[in-house]
């Protein structure tokens, strides 16, 4: 009865949340920055359904959205954390909800919304979170960093137990619907599946198959309802599923069917049947009694990630890449509903030139187009075989112009040269442009619409819109260097081109005078790729944004530059001017946009855009509306954001809870971040006199006064896990255990003293690791390059070596004596470029790499995959 009762009071709360006129997942647990979201994030991590009511909580980039099970609708957006969630799951009484990011596991209140509980359980990634069937426990598991699961009280957060599981990767866990066992899946190999006891943490039995040559280990693993039979599925590379007879620990079978790797698996609620997921966009069913194959749910057109039956066995829901929830009926296995919304990840955005639309290119191969004032998407247009790159309207809004990549999903080899032009009104595909060789990275409409430009790396090709042939090609120089990006004067007579590390100027007039243009002016940088470049409204200067983190403003008319330092950790900017010219806006792939007087050079303002996610490049593309009212931020996690421009050009609009500002008062190096840089400048001018930015207090000397008031400013934004992210390798225990040891000599009582000392006591405790580990290289697979992170427990002379699989040692690297700390970020993890001391591109396949520190010595695995 008090479950009905509490049901009923869930069905009602959704209701009104149904019916309430101000509901609308575009605003949905939006961030205060930002008045308008486009798509809802890309899915993150399994699908699950909870035990009564039918909720389908679903993982992504922006949080995990709560819908209804039966009709596909919306219901709540659970946010408050940091990163990716990537794995969930509802207790067993529904109340509460349980996901994984990163290192941290929350626990949100289903009903309220509001996040109850979030625990740092982990140094490494924790892939995959279980209720016990009472509700007491929640089991997590550890990636690779920490190969431990452990136990956690679900009320209090408190750890009960922890035992290690597997030696190179745990990848998911389940417990018997008893509740006595616990399951895990790692990457053992020759060890598929251990069985835990859950009271006493000791193992009970090891669950393998009879040929498990080559076999890495399991990738998702469930137990029947019934509790009889234990499912498996291998993920990487293997396309089988696999049965075990829980009683008496035999394999019972092997389910072949699929044609490309099994990545999820789950029961219908009698036992009768089991669901498999796969990467080549299929669902099969499977008869557990006899362990034959039924059927093929053939609906999506790109990898399905996820599969979860409905407790009352009714519905099968399928999440995929292609940006799709499925929800099946299980008797008549035809389509029921199909929940959309969710996106893969954006290349480029673009206006339309009345503003009213935008389209997006999109990493699951469409492109959508979205009303700006209503932020429903339109139309969804299955533009090209990989992911869209770049997108552009053409002036009189008739025309949209696409191209696409090398690489879409998991397809590597996949390799389009072309260039599309849609009908923008109607989505109907107008044209194809062939002509290119390897993909066009860059496509730009001149002002008045008569040229196309099309940049490819070898070659850029401009073509007659009124004809669609080519009128002039631009070919790749004699130094083989390739063409970058391309663009426009607004007066459409001159063309910028980047090319290597040089920004090039033409004169496109001659095109229409038919003969070949030359090159007006040509402006150099430093010797690295160029990001981004973009013209002032009035065609005086041209802005350029190198990798170097640097922003240049060139002078047409005289080539005079002015350089000015980004300050962020981003390797890729983009950067728009304002329609009226007097604000330029750089937006780094690390997720935070400044502001510039686009005169001046001047920082008017530094804010945090999407501050929920940590995917590296998560920033793509950015661009104003025509009318300079509304700045959009496409981003990699899948959704689009806008926001109201004059509230950035003007912050005293702006209400107190809107953009989260960076305080610039203690930025010493004025890079426009507040970081541990900041603190290792102050310790260097310790002792000096008279005006200096070290002095941040103002007394005219610097000293541990200063440094504390830096270390406060940072502890206040401490929650924020990126304040120890990427440690600089001059910042060492030792020297911050001689700022504390000055520290102690002054009276700090006040709260911001006692802030700025506490923070630095938590950043001594993380660079002194308790025990020297050779962690997961990462990414992994790779290609070409790798970073393989570490931590020393004490000064050691380090080597890293790195060996084929037959033992041949293919490169070597001596990294010196180095201080007791930790080396994971990239600026301090060894760093493989896949060459071996030949300088040669080492072939696919397994490799293995060994730290050798002092008296320690730790070997593990990677793979090269081209």
């Amino acid at each position: 009865m008090r479950t009905m009762r509490f049901t009923v009071l869930i069905l009602l709360l959704l209701s009104t949340c149904l019916l309430s006129p101000a509901f609308s997942s575009e605003r949905l647990g939006l961030q205060a920055d930002a008045k308008m979201r486009l798509g809802k994030g890309r899915i993150s991590g399994n699908m699950t359904f909870s035990r009564y009511s039918s909720l389908l909580a679903v993982p992504s980039s922006i949080g995990v959205w709560i819908y209804d099970g039966r009709t596909g609708k919306e219901l709540k957006l659970l946010t408050n954390y940091t990163g990716w969630v990537s794995s969930v799951a509802f207790s067993p009484d529904e109340t509460i909800l349980a996901g994984s990011s990163a290192t941290e596991f929350y626990l949100w209140d289903v009903a309220t919304g509001e996040r109850k509980l979030v625990v740092s359980a982990y140094s490494d990634e924790i892939s995959d979170v279980a209720f016990s069937p009472d509700g007491k426990t929640l089991a997590t598991a550890g990636d690779s960093g920490d190969l431990m699961v452990k136990l956690w009280n679900v009320t209090t957060g408190a750890l009960k137990a922890t035992f290690i599981a597997h030696t190179y990767q745990i990848n998911s866990i389940a417990f018997s619907p008893d509740g006595k066992t616990l399951a895990t899946g790692g990457m053992d190999e020759g060890n598929l599946i251990k069985l835990w006891d859950v009271a006493t943490g000791e193992l009970k039995a090891t669950l393998t198959i009879e040929d498990n040559t080559g076999f890495w280990g399991l990738l998702s693993v469930t137990f029947s309802p019934d509790g009889k039979t234990l499912a498996a599925c291998a993920g990487w590379w293997d396309k089988e599923v696999f049965l075990w007879d829980v009683a008496t620990g035999t394999h019972k079978a092997t389910l072949i069917g699929h044609m490309d790797t099994a990545t999820s698996v789950d029961f219908s609620s009698d036992s009768r049947t089991l669901a498999s997921s796969s990467s080549d966009g299929t669902v099969c069913l499977w008869d557990v009694a006899t362990g034959s194959y039924k059927t093929t749910l053939i609906a999506h057109t790109d990898h399905v990630e996820s599969v979860a039956f409905s407790p009352d066995g009714t519905t099968l829901a399928t999440g995929s890449l292609d940006s799709t929830i499925i929800l099946w009926d299980t008797q008549s296995l035809q389509e029921k509903i199909t929940i959309t919304g969710h996106t893969s990840g954006f290349h480029d955005i673009a206006f339309s030139p009345d503003g009213q639309t935008l389209v997006s290119a999109g990493l699951d191969r469409t492109l959508r187009i979205w009303d700006t004032t209503t932020g429903k998407n339109i139309r969804t247009i299955p533009a090209h075989p990989t992911a869209v790159v770049s997108v552009a309207f053409s002036p009189d809004g008739r025309t949209i112009a696409s191209s696409g990549n090398t690489i879409s999903g998991w397809s590597w080899f996949a390799v389009d040269d072309t260039v599309k032009l849609w009908d923008a009104a109607s989505g109907t595909h107008k044209k194809t442009l062939f002509g290119h060789k390897r993909p066009v990275g860059h496509i730009t409409f001149s002002p008045d619409g008569r040229i196309l430009a099309t940049c490819a790396s070898e070659k850029i090709i401009f073509w007659d819109t009124a004809t669609d042939n080519p009128v002039w090609t631009l070919a790749e120089d004699e130094r083989n260097q390739g063409y970058l990006t391309v663009t426009f004067s607004p007066d459409g007579q001159t063309l910028a081109s980047s090319i290597g590390s040089e920004i090039r100027l033409w004169d496109i007039g001659a095109i229409y005078r038919s003969r070949i243009p030359q090159p007006i002016a040509t402006f150099r940088g430093p010797a690295s790729r160029i990001s981004n470049i973009a013209f002032s409204p009035d065609g005086n200067t041209v802005a350029t944004v190198w990798k170097n983190n640097e922003l240049y403003l060139w002078s047409v008319t005289s080539s005079d530059r002015k350089i000015i330092p980004l300050g962020q950790t981003s390797t890729y900017t983009k950067l728009a001017f304002s329609p009226d010219g007097r604000t330029l806006v750089t937006a780094a792939s690390d997720g935070t946009v400044q502001v510039w007087d686009a005169i001046s050079g001047e920082n008017k303002l530094i804010f945090v855009s999407i501050p929920y996610t940590s995917m590296p490049y998560s920033l793509r593309s950015v661009a104003f509306s025509p009318d300079g009212n509304t700045f959009a931020i496409g981003t990699w996690d899948g959704t689009i954001l806008l926001l109201d421009f004059p509230f950035i050009t003007d912050p005293g609009q702006m209400p107190d809870e809107q953009l989260p500002l960076i305080p610039l008062e203690v930025d010493v190096n004025k890079d426009g971040v507040e970081d541990v840089y900041d603190l290792i400048i102050v310790a260097a001018s310790f002792g000096q006199t008279g005006p200096n930015p070290a002095d941040v207090n103002g007394d005219g000397v610097v000293n541990i006064a200063d440094l504390i008031k830096v270390a406060a400013a940072l502890a206040d934004a401490a929650a924020a896990p990126s304040v120890y992210q990427n440690l600089p390798p001059t910042l060492t225990a030792k020297a911050v255990q001689q700022w504390l040891a000055q520290a102690q000599q002054l009276p700090l009582t006040e709260p911001t003293s006692q802030r700025g000392l506490h923070f630095l006591q938590q950043l001594f405790v993380i660079l002194t690791p308790k025990k020297t580990v050779l962690l997961p290289n990462y990414p992994n697979p790779f290609n070409p390059e790798t970073w393989i992170p570490y931590q020393l427990a004490e000064t050691a002379d380090v080597r890293v070596s790195i060996y084929a699989a037959d033992g041949t040692l293919v490169r070597q690297f001596v990294l010196g004596n180095q201080p007791a700390g930790l080396y994971h970020g990239r600026n301090r993890a060894a760093y493989w470029d896949g060459k071996n001391e030949a300088g040669e591109s080492v072939a696919s396949g397994v490799y293995f790499y060994t730290l050798k520190a002092g008296k320690f010595s730790a070997t593990r695995k990677m793979l090269i995959r081209k």
